[in-house]
């Protein structure tokens, strides 16, 4: 089967082909860029490389013969519903590496014209969701009766410019959190609290994090937060931003903050991805207040990303899979996490 990475010379794209080389497997290498696309093609060994934009005639030509598009040029708030629509009309699966709550929303509703083009909708298919994802599932399947989930990270090495941007995006939205089953907006770092790692706290606030659709889709459970393990000084100056919420959705000030990313934010180098790893904790309870708790270690979430991502592909290309959207965990197995090099369970 012919499958393709977009957005192949972005800092996850890169990654994310170099790996997929390293398996044996021959990506074809697509984005915008023609320059550094075809001096990727010839470093990974000729490399078949095909340089197309995100308009509906260009995506038609460029997924021309393609069977599989792993997509990895974000924001994906921007840049999914085109390329899904492609690969609809291609019938070719669909995952990328959003962590964007709107974009699984999305993605989901296009489930029956999904499965009536014989193909897989997954979002999310690198450490934003699989490995929370796979851990709210796991909690779910030992304590069915769970009504409320909890899911944390604390990720170390710093994020990539994609990842920048995205966050940037996500403070004019604000808050988020499942809430009798209903999506709901909240203010921005609604809640605060401690998780326990390796016998230290840690402070963490409520953030907006695809699991609060994803989650729920997987488990049913109604009420979900998800939490990210940052500074106390760091929630101070979120909740600060909540008096200027408005002005942070505004065009002009999401251009300055994205070309001040832009500027600034390169991604973690494989030395420093080396160096830090990333710790999620989950905690689902009972309406009769029974409670289970769970943790992961798992290595630096780029890292992880490629390998989750990769052997995603590889279950697509190897066939067989029920056609529609999926998550993580519907398409792999609550404990397909657990397999990745690298993830372990922690206590």
């Amino acid at each position: 089967m012919t499958w393709m990475i977009y957005g192949a010379n972005g800092y996850t794209g890169r990654l994310m082909a170099k790996a997929a080389v390293a398996r044996g497997m021959k990506p074809i290498l697509a984005g915008r860029r023609r320059e550094e696309l075809e001096a990727m093609g010839r470093e990974l060994g000729g490399l078949e490389v095909r340089v197309f934009g995100l308009e509906p005639a260009a995506l038609d030509l460029g997924l021309r013969g393609v069977t599989l598009v792993l997509h990895c040029a974000g924001p994906f708030s921007e840049t999914c519903a085109p390329m899904l629509e492609a690969c609809l009309r291609a019938k070719a699966h669909y995952l990328d590496i959003t962590g964007e709550i709107d974009v699984f929303a999305h993605c989901h509703q296009q489930d029956a014209r999904a499965k009536a083009a014989g193909i897989v909708v997954l979002p999310g298919s690198g450490f934003d969701v699989v490995p929370t994802d796979c851990l709210a599932a796991q909690l779910k399947r030992d304590l069915p009766e769970a009504t409320s989930l909890v899911l944390a990270f604390e990720a170390g090495g710093g994020p990539s410019p994609g990842t920048a941007k995205t966050s940037v995006e996500g403070l004019g939205k604000g808050g988020r959190a499942r809430i009798g089953g209903q999506m709901t907006t909240v203010p921005l770092a609604w809640k605060h609290r401690t998780f326990d790692r390796d016998g230290e706290p840690r402070t963490a606030m409520t953030i907006p994090w695809g699991d609060v659709y994803t989650a729920y889709v997987s488990t049913g459970i109604p009420d979900i937060e998800v939490y990210m393990a940052v500074p106390p000084a760091v929630i101070g100056r979120v909740r600060r931003l909540r008096l200027v919420r408005p002005l942070l959705g505004l065009g002009p000030v999401q251009r300055f903050m994205k070309a001040r990313v832009e500027k600034s934010v390169r991604g973690p180098s494989e030395s420093k991805r080396g160096k830090t790893d990333t710790l999620v904790w989950g905690e689902a309870r009972t309406a009769d207040g029974r409670e289970l708790k769970r943790q992961l270690r798992t290595p630096n979430g780029y890292d992880l990303t490629v390998t989750a991502a990769l052997g995603i592909t590889q279950r697509l290309l190897d066939g067989g899979a029920e056609p529609g959207f999926k998550t993580p965990s519907m398409l792999m197995g609550a404990d397909y996490v657990l397999g990745l090099p690298g993830v372990t369970l922690v206590g």
